[in-house]
């Protein structure tokens, strides 16, 4: 494990295992490096170097409390640099939970030089409806509100603990991952729903810019990213869409065996 600094020096915390293909794996909002946990083994052992690290605001970064801090552009700067981690001169593959997805979909289009793949579990490419926009930006600020005034151990044992955790809270991986979640600042992760997340800039209309391969990834329960998923795989040039059967939004902890085989099918098909 480590520490790596962002362009305005704020603390970033990424692990690195492994050696082979990297591959560069960010998480949902509120989730930390831990969520991932699972599939460091069985990407190790099959030749790849895993690198998780965690969103300023989240886990072991740093919490920058100046609103100034807090924007897409700035995040996805972030996640160049915890790609360096990865690799400073090969292509990288990028996994992306939810919000993840959508910010490596981000840096894909502005530095498609440093992507090998793209692995979009449970994401989509943001709301280009203005309505839709504004619905998902009035859910970030009560997101952001409940952060403030209830806690994080009241948002992980409540119903948004299912985009946390997942629908089966008291397995071993999820136990850990509530832990984690729940020792995080509340203050940086409502900076990040409201400024970052809420406002994230979609990308609709510019996904047939992306050339390399892409596995969408989806479970079978996760209904709000259902039909994004249709869209990412229809939009995508060069993408496969897996929807794994009684999967909820945390489809990597709910059936790992299933979404680990899906994974590494994809990985090992990859051009080489």
């Amino acid at each position: 494990m480590g520490t790596i600094l962002a362009s305005d020096g704020t603390r970033l915390h990424v692990e690195a295992e492994g050696q082979g293909l990297p591959v560069l794996l960010s998480g949902g909002l509120c989730t930390t490096h831990v969520n991932f946990a699972p599939q460091v083994a069985p990407l190790v052992a099959a030749g790849c170097r895993v690198v998780r690290w965690d969103y300023r605001g989240h886990g072991r970064s740093g919490v920058p409390l100046e609103p100034a801090a807090y924007t897409l552009e700035q995040v996805v700067d972030d996640l160049g640099r915890a790609a360096e981690v990865a690799s400073r001169s090969e292509p990288v593959v990028l996994g992306g939970l939810s919000f993840g997805g959508l910010a490596s979909l981000h840096f894909a289009l502005r530095r498609p030089e440093r992507v090998r793949a793209l692995l979009l579990f449970g994401s989509g490419p943001g709301f280009k409806n203005p309505e839709a926009a504004a619905r998902w930006q009035a859910q970030c600020d009560r997101t952001a509100e409940f952060l403030e005034t209830r806690g994080l151990e009241a948002f992980v044992a409540g119903r948004s603990g299912r985009t946390v955790v997942g629908l089966e809270p008291e397995l071993p991986e999820a136990r850990a991952a509530a832990a984690a979640a729940i020792a995080q600042d509340p203050r940086g992760l409502a900076l990040f729903a409201r400024l970052v997340g809420g406002p994230a800039r979609p990308v609709m209309d510019e996904l047939g810019q992306i050339r390399v391969p892409v596995l969408v990834l989806v479970g079978e329960l996760d209904e709000p990213y259902l039909r994004a998923a249709d869209v990412l795989a229809a939009k995508l040039p060069h993408a496969r869409k897996v929807v794994l059967a009684g999967a909820g939004h945390i489809a990597n902890l709910e059936r790992r065996e299933a979404f680990d085989r899906a994974l590494l099918d994809f990985l090992a098909g990859l051009p080489r």
